[in-house]
């Protein structure tokens, strides 16, 4: 069963990457991606973490109805960053189930620091590209295009 109640230490955590980036540090794999509010048009930064597959770059949401993703779906359009380095990027949600599910498979392999993530929503139970790819169903994934 996925759970849609966020862990308690994601805020604090969010909140802390968004600080070291802003300063210019980068962690690993995350970067910011802030969207305008869908109702307060005001920036919404949450931490994410992009993938390539097949030479086309894509962010997941766990959640598909949280916060942040339909943040995206009504604007579609964000800036994302890494440090100090800011692109403005379009995000395109996919609809495509092959699509949705290379990417799921790629995740554990690609942003093995978000698999715990996952995890704790009970979307998987390990980081196996099976299990990921089985989950592709359940979370919302937006191509990313400049």
């Amino acid at each position: 069963m996925v759970s849609t109640a966020l862990p308690g230490w994601l805020r604090p955590a969010n909140r802390l990457i968004r600080g070291m980036s802003r300063i210019g540090l980068s962690l690993g794999t995350i970067h910011v991606l802030t969207v305008p509010g869908r109702t307060s048009g005001r920036p919404r930064p949450t931490p994410v973490s992009p993938l390539t597959v097949d030479g086309r770059r894509y962010v997941v949401a766990g959640l598909p109805d949280g916060d942040w993703a339909r943040n995206v779906r009504a604007a579609g359009r964000g800036d994302l960053a890494k440090g100090r380095r800011h692109q403005r990027v379009d995000l395109v949600e996919v609809t495509d189930a092959d699509v949705r599910r290379a990417v799921m498979m790629a995740f554990p392999t690609e942003v093995p620091g978000g698999v715990s993530f996952f995890v704790r929503l009970g979307l998987v139970t390990t980081a196996s590209p099976a299990e990921f790819a089985a989950a592709a169903d359940r979370v919302a994934v937006f191509e990313v295009r400049r």
